[in-house]
């Protein structure tokens, strides 16, 4: 079964973030970490630019939910689960991941 990464970010960094990598960053990062983690799992990854999302309505909404809600960006969901936001643990991520398995 394959896990769903999705990562909802903005080329700025978050105000509330400073000196935390960039969301795009955290995306990269996210995708060679998990793969050293989980060498035997299957990943689907997906970067969402909060401010220019994708027609597919689920992004859309939940896009702009970052942005109504105030959330700490980049936002990290596992499968459709919040996994982390702002600065993101990798302990936090892959506890994640394996819970959706």
């Amino acid at each position: 079964m394959t896990t769903r990464i999705t990562v909802y970010g903005a080329d700025i960094i978050c105000a509330s973030c400073v000196n935390a990598p960039s969301s795009k960053d955290t995306y990269e990062w996210l995708q060679a970490a998990l793969a050293r983690k989980f060498e035997n799992k299957q990943f689907q990854f997906d970067y969402i630019d909060i401010h220019e999302p994708p027609s597919d309505e689920k992004h859309k909404q939940f896009a702009a939910k970052v942005i109504e809600e105030d959330l700490f960006y980049p936002v990290v969901l596992v499968d459709d689960d919040i996994a982390g936001e702002g600065i993101i643990s990798l302990k936090a991520v892959a506890k994640a991941v394996e819970k959706s398995a």
